[in-house]
This record gives C-alpha cells, structure tokens and sequence, in this order.
C-alpha cells in the first residue's frame, strides 16, 4: 500500500513537537488500516453482524 506524501505531512503536523518514533508508526500503520477497510467497504467485501455471531458462536460454547 501506497500513501500520499501529504497524508504523512497532516499525520506529523498533527503530533506533539516530542513524540516517539513507535507512536508515528502507530498512527501510519492505524491509518493503513482505516483506509484498507474503507476500501473494503467501498468495495463490497463485509460480512452481516448475524454472520459473525453464527461464525464465531463456537467459541464461546461451553
């Protein structure tokens, strides 16, 4: 995945004058993220809330 170089500009100027490097690569990865899954949206690939209790409902079987 590819970022714009302005979007990495807006995430920097946006954060405290000191900050750790591990808290930059969170919000770069933590918006790596966000826009993957608007993409997702956008493009169609979701599953129904039903579809994940059902999913997922052994694991919480006793």
């Amino acid at each position: 995945m590819t970022i714009a170089k302005e979007k990495v500009v807006e995430i920097v100027n946006d954060l405290p004058d000191q900050v750790d490097i591990d808290e930059v690569m969170y919000r770069l990865y933590l918006m790596q993220k966000l826009e993957a899954g608007e993409r997702d949206v956008q493009e169609g690939r979701l599953i129904s809330h039903d579809q994940v209790v059902q999913e997922t409902a052994s694991w919480f079987a006793k």
